[in-house]
């Protein structure tokens, strides 16, 4: 009998996985030049290499399962050029558990004004490392049931069709979103970010209309659900048309409960001279506020909640906050903000989420280890004093400098390498160099990002003196 199962789990795991999964190659020197030609040939399992590039007018649609869609030696642009797949989108991924890296998705549209970069219909995405600009919708999905759609490292810039029903990204009514380490920006009217997800875990983005942005709000969560928004820098900019940041369950309370709402060491700055930082719809049996800052001028929360759980926030005008520089959007801390030490400990959230930041956005589009010398900051970044150094090792890497040059020696190739100073402001990008001049550079801490050609990122501090 014991025999009998086992071969029947063996059996189960084959048919599980595919036995000849094939990769495919698309480029200007390969068989097939465009993605368009390969879609219908795929099977499950296989995955597409798009080499970096610009790929003109060229949309389609994925249907099968478990398909790795990625570019590994840059980024691939898809510049539709105002086509669509279906009238929806440069690629309608209809497909199961589809993997999307490294891909530049723009100038989509339809004539439903929905033309999005990515309209998923089938269940489970990941998209990684991507940047969707300049179409009517980043990313759309409806109602998809079983379905966790998750996000990172990715840039939404000038999306919407300026109807204010189109947005930078739209997620419709699946189980669960995770959006992390993304930069959400300057979307056309419509939202930032707008999820129905039953599920929300927003976590250590940046999200921001700067100084010429028309965006509404920054974060619409319409129909409630379990949602934690964590280690977020949220900017209102003065030309925003919605005077609120963050909506919760303003359409009305439809997705299954709980409705749990849990807001956690974000920075959230509102530079127009009114507004509301956050608003939650009556009726929301939790709203859990710890350790946040609210900037600027506005109402901290409006609407009513069964159980109202605030602690430790910080209510400061945008000029005495102790930012490093709040006119480039800088919000680290000064040492001598009241914020620094003062957090207090968040506990859990109902469904077991520890509520504690261990990562911080760190510009543009990544994220680096959040690292405690005393007690946790308030906000969504930790000030740590000048003689501290941390690093993220994901996979291994050694960096040294010699001879005024960065030698970076990784375990695997690289696609990518760039270098940020302190702040976050980008010095340099490299393709694929393993020694980089550092010859010009003053002395100072710096942050060096690599992307390998897997799509492992690497982030490490260095000190050149």
């Amino acid at each position: 009998m014991r025999k009998n199962i086992y071969a029947i789990l063996v059996i189960a795991t084959l048919l599980a996985k595919p036995l000849n999964a094939t990769i495919w190659n698309v480029g200007p020197a390969q068989t097939y030049t465009m993605p368009s030609q390969v879609a219908p040939l795929v099977n499950n399992g296989d995955t597409v290499n798009i080499a970096a590039g610009i790929y003109n007018s060229n949309v389609c649609a994925w249907t099968d399962n478990n398909l790795l869609l990625r570019c590994v030696n840059g980024m691939a642009h898809l510049k539709s050029n105002g086509l669509s797949y279906g009238d929806k989108a440069i690629w309608v991924i209809q497909g199961n558990n589809t993997r999307v890296e490294n891909i530049e998705f723009s100038l989509c549209t339809s004539t439903s004004l929905n033309g999005a970069g990515i309209r998923l219909e089938g269940q489970n995405l990941t998209v990684r490392n991507c940047y969707f600009h300049d179409n009517e919708n980043g990313i759309l999905c409806g109602v998809l049931t079983a379905c966790k759609v998750t996000v990172e490292f990715t840039e939404f810039n000038l999306n919407g069709a300026g109807d204010g029903f189109s947005h930078n990204l739209y997620i419709g009514g699946i189980d669960t979103l995770i959006f992390r380490y993304n930069y959400s920006h300057h979307c056309k009217i419509g939202h930032e970010l707008k999820s129905r997800a039953k599920v929300n875990y927003i976590l250590y983005n940046r999200f921001g209309n700067e100084a010429s942005g028309t965006a509404s709000r920054e974060i619409d969560l319409p129909n409630g659900g379990l949602s934690i928004i964590m280690g977020n820098q949220i900017q209102q900019g003065v030309n925003g048309t919605n005077s609120g940041i963050i909506g919760y369950g303003l359409e009305g309370l439809t997705s299954p409960a709980p409705h749990n709402f849990y807001l956690i060491n974000n920075t959230i700055v509102n530079e127009k001279t009114a507004g509301t930082f956050v608003a939650i719809q009556n009726g929301t049996a939790l709203y859990k506020g710890y350790n946040n800052i609210f900037a600027g001028t506005g109402t901290l929360l409006t609407g009513t909640t069964t159980v109202l759980d605030t602690l430790s926030n910080k209510k400061y005008t945008i000029a005495a906050a102790g930012f490093v520089n709040s006119a480039t959007y800088n919000y680290h801390l000064l040492p001598t903000c009241s914020a620094v030490n003062s957090a207090t400990a968040a506990g859990t959230a109902s469904n077991g989420y520890v509520l504690t930041p261990t990562k911080e956005y760190l510009h543009p589009v990544n994220q680096i280890n959040r690292t405690v010398q005393s007690i946790l900051d308030i906000g969504a970044y930790e000030y740590i004093s000048p003689t501290f150094i941390q690093e993220q090792k994901i996979i291994d890497a050694l960096l040294y400098v010699t001879n005024e040059t960065l030698i970076i020696k990784t375990s695997e190739a690289i696609s990518c390498v760039k270098l940020y100073d302190i702040s976050g402001k980008l010095i340099l990008t490299e393709k694929t160099k393993q020694e980089i001049p550092v010859s010009t550079l003053v002395k100072g801490v710096y942050i060096v990002s690599i992307i390998t050609e897997n799509g492992n990122i690497i982030n490490k501090k260095i000190v050149i003196y």
